[in-house]
């Protein structure tokens, strides 16, 4: 690329205010890598994998093979965010902390999905470079820890008390209300001294919002690139896609590419997704569409005689 008259109809180039981070020892240029967040979930009842990465061993070698599959963040968490009973603090720092210990060095960014100070504090302390808290800083304790370190703090929009259901959500504006509650979470974490160039932000796609409302944010997503953070686009096998196209949780990696690409094209830069090798290959083909990436080779009428491929 040569500049910003080279841009293509419909795609969105985030205005950040500080476009290069440094997470898990890395330079990362959001202007030109999409990276990959992998989810592993050490819980019993993960709405996808429905506990296949519960155990330890099990949850380190899914962790093992996301980065060599091309994963650049992986992201633990140790209770999901639906209604459901409190997990003691204690039970989650057990859960994730052994993981994160375990992948020290491994060569990925570590996150811990979390809205607790205590096990934020834990897993920082065990090497995390990432907190992800899904309730949007619901404890302004957890940004204190967070400012207390080098980590990142990833801020996503819910608006349910944790692990409590939130019944028949209506917005106003979907993503007025969305970009309104992050900018308030935002200024709370930079008051509790979470420096501006280690936040990312989060709409939440499904977290208590229907399906239209997921639908409208992820059509609208470019709109969330003007608050001036990168974006996460967590997408992955949610229910706004199998209601879109009626399909079961085993049967969404489709339409999950669909909506990855289609953020990424809207300005998101880091895509959680439990398929990793197909979803860095989405990211890879977009990086190289738009010449941020060379191919991998040249052979297709570039070479004298026949190509090999058709």
């Amino acid at each position: 690329m040569t500049g910003l008259e080279t841009l293509p109809l419909g795609w969105v180039e985030p205005a950040l205010g500080a476009p290069v981070r440094r997470i898990a020892g890395r330079d990362v240029d959001y202007r030109r890598e999409i990276q990959i967040m992998a989810v592993v979930n050490r819980t019993p009842d993960s709405f996808y994998d429905r506990g296949a990465t519960f155990g330890l061993d099990a949850a380190v070698a899914a962790s093992r093979r996301a980065i060599e599959q091309g994963a650049a963040w992986i992201d633990i968490g140790g209770a999901k965010f639906g209604p459901g009973p409190a997990i003691p603090v204690a039970e989650e720092i057990d859960r994730v902390v052994p993981v994160v210990e375990a992948l020290r060095g491994a060569g990925a960014a570590l996150s811990v999905d979390t809205f607790h100070a205590e096990v934020a504090s834990a897993a920082i302390a065990a090497g995390a470079h990432v907190i992800n808290d899904t309730t949007g800083v619901h404890d302004p304790a957890l940004a204190e820890v967070v400012a207390d370190s080098e980590a990142t703090l990833v801020i996503t929009h819910s608006r349910a008390q944790p692990r409590q259901w939130f019944p028949m959500p209506q917005y106003d504006d979907v993503v007025g209300d969305i970009t309104a509650f992050l900018e308030q979470r935002v200024a709370l974490a930079v008051s509790r001294g979470v420096p501006e160039d280690r936040i990312v932000l989060d709409p939440g796609h499904d977290l208590n919002k229907n399906t239209r409302h997921t639908l409208e944010l992820t059509r609208r997503f470019g709109e969330f690139t003007r608050l001036g953070f990168p974006l996460v686009a967590a997408v992955s096998n949610k229910d706004f896609i199998g209601e879109s196209l009626d399909r079961p949780r085993g049967e969404r990696l489709a339409g999950s590419l669909a909506a990855a690409v289609f953020c990424a094209a809207q300005g998101a830069r880091i895509l959680r997704m439990h398929n990793v090798a197909e979803s860095v290959d989405a990211a890879r083909m977009v990086e190289a569409i738009m010449g941020w990436r060379e191919p991998a080779y040249l052979k297709h009428n570039v070479v004298d005689g026949p190509n090999e491929e058709p």
